[in-house]
């Protein structure tokens, strides 16, 4: 499966933007292991460094951060069977980042 749809890539190059970069942005796409607590709700990809993607990224060890992560490295990545990322097809979000943000940390 792959990463991203071609519109939510869009939606990612277009909030990734230098004039919209720094924006409270809604998740555009949720992605996870399936054999592992790890989680990603990515908001921006910077359009100069497109290997690069912004946004939550909690890995199940109690500490999630709003931070970059490198999307060729996110594909090597596999829990404990070593299955790979997949995208969450039914994922909307219906917040902005902040609000994923703030929730994961308080759990």
């Amino acid at each position: 499966m792959k990463l991203f749809t071609q519109s939510q890539y869009r939606q990612l190059l277009k909030n990734g933007d230098p004039i919209l970069r720094g924006k409270d942005h809604f998740p555009v796409v949720k992605l996870f292991t399936p054999d592992a607590n790890a989680t990603w709700l990515l908001t921006e990809i910077d359009p100069y460094s497109p290997d690069m993607a912004f946004g939550l990224c909690d890995l199940g060890l109690g500490a999630p951060e709003l931070d970059y992560i490198n999307l060729f490295e996110l594909t090597t990545l596999g829990g404990y069977l070593r299955l790979p990322v997949e995208r969450d097809r039914w994922f909307m979000a219906t917040h902005p980042i902040s609000v994923y943000a703030q929730a994961a940390r308080m759990a």
